[in-house]
């Protein structure tokens, strides 16, 4: 499988949330550090059970989901269009965050909720970079929509290879995978414990940050980020 690149909102590597979660994922995509010991009273083995995916894909807010480019495109390409967008952009305030169970896995989210400004940013970068995406194979297709989708979800899928965008757009920068009752209690008493002292400061939505997978499976790396506004 080709290289993968997704386009996410994560904070500055000098954000306390940013530290906060790379210590509790258990890695940090920027600096490849990895962490070890407890976390909140929680094993670092147990937890690293319980994030794999999360860890996996790093810690972020997913903005153009991970894509393979489009024959014809390359990195230096991609590039030169999060620069241009990200220029045209302003910055957007989300207020404060909090923990949540989204269907089983804990994330952080706006308390207010997503405002339609937050919407138009997503769909706009969704939409502008969709030339740079390759198609989705068959396999791949057939593996997400195997998860229960909505008609409108499924529709999206084949439009633009991700269920989860435009109206289905939900922002959320996740936490952990998805968990049984007895790990939910525990992972979320922990997340509270861990996040609480950070949460009363409000985020700005300030960068666009492109992660890469260099090969299936592998752990994505955060490579760049563009300012919004320039």
């Amino acid at each position: 499988m080709p290289q993968r690149f997704a386009i996410y909102y994560a904070p500055a590597v000098t954000d306390a949330l940013w530290d906060r979660a790379s210590v509790w994922l258990g890695r940090d995509p920027a600096s490849g550090l990895s962490y070890d010991g407890a976390v909140a009273g929680i094993e670092r083995d147990r937890l690293l059970n319980l994030t794999q995916s999360a860890g996996r894909y790093g810690f972020h807010a997913t903005l153009k989901p991970p894509m393979a480019l489009a024959p014809g495109c390359s990195l230096d390409q991609l590039s030169g269009a999060l620069s241009e967008l990200a220029a045209g952009l302003a910055p957007l305030p989300l207020g404060r965050l909090h923990i949540a169970d989204l269907d089983g896995f804990l994330a952080l989210v706006p308390v207010e909720g997503d405002n339609s400004q937050l919407l138009d940013l997503a769909a706009h970068v969704v939409e502008t970079l969709e030339p740079f995406r390759a198609p989705m194979t068959p396999r791949d297709r057939a593996a997400r929509a195997a998860r229960g989708l909505t008609p409108r979800q499924e529709e999206l899928l084949d439009a633009y290879g991700y269920p989860y965008v435009f109206d289905e757009f939900r922002f959320h920068m996740t936490l952990t995978d998805r968990l049984n009752e007895y790990d939910r209690a525990d992972m979320l008493s922990a997340a509270r414990t861990w996040f609480g002292p950070i949460l009363e400061q409000p985020i700005v939505l300030d960068r666009l940050t492109l992660f890469q997978e260099t090969e299936n499976k592998l752990p994505f790396r955060r490579i760049a980020e563009y300012g919004l506004g320039g």
